[in-house]
């Protein structure tokens, strides 16, 4: 059954389909939460997506459109979780608190290749985790990041650039 047809089901009323909808897309969302952010806050914020998507999609006027809508929830629902934190960072910083992290706990507890992606600035890491590890063809990671094809393109080749100097810097050659 394609996502399409569960949508629109789901959008009739019928648990079964919500929830097949659900089985699907569940790792999927959470595998890019987690890629955007740590582990820790990736299941809070895939359940606010999920919450999300259930008021949602009574709304949603193209089921065939399913995939890049729910990554747009899932998007809007990481920004707004890294602008908190952004937030609570700089009061913190502002009142004098010295905010430490530990590199060599963060280099135990992630992969290299999480690493790298992490040491990406956000936009480019975006377009890169919906590229390539979500498969999102170029049209729905613009359309889910809202700006032209263009930028996307351009957003891929300065990730991939950066990433492969970072991983140059670590030791790694092609």
């Amino acid at each position: 059954m394609t996502d399409e047809l569960l949508v629109v089901r789901a959008q009739l009323g019928e648990q079964p389909a919500m929830t097949e909808l659900v089985a699907r897309w569940r790792v999927p969302v959470w595998t890019y939460v987690r890629r955007m952010l740590d582990a820790e806050r990736a299941d809070d914020v895939s359940q606010e997506i999920w919450l999300a998507v259930v008021r949602g999609l009574p709304r949603l006027r193209e089921p065939d459109r399913f995939a890049p809508w729910l990554f747009m929830i899932a998007r809007r629902s990481v920004i707004d979780r890294l602008r908190g934190q952004y937030a609570r960072e700089r009061r913190e910083f502002a009142a004098g608190d010295v905010v430490t992290d530990d590199p060599v706990e963060a280099m135990m507890d992630r992969a290299e290749l999480i690493s790298a992606l992490s040491a990406l600035p956000l936009l480019e890491r975006e377009v890169l985790v919906l590229f390539y590890l979500e498969d999102m063809p170029v049209e729905d990671c613009a359309q889910i990041c809202q700006v032209p094809a263009g930028t996307v393109k351009s957003r891929l080749a300065r990730a991939r650039r950066l990433l492969r100097a970072h991983l140059e810097e670590k030791g790694f050659r092609r």
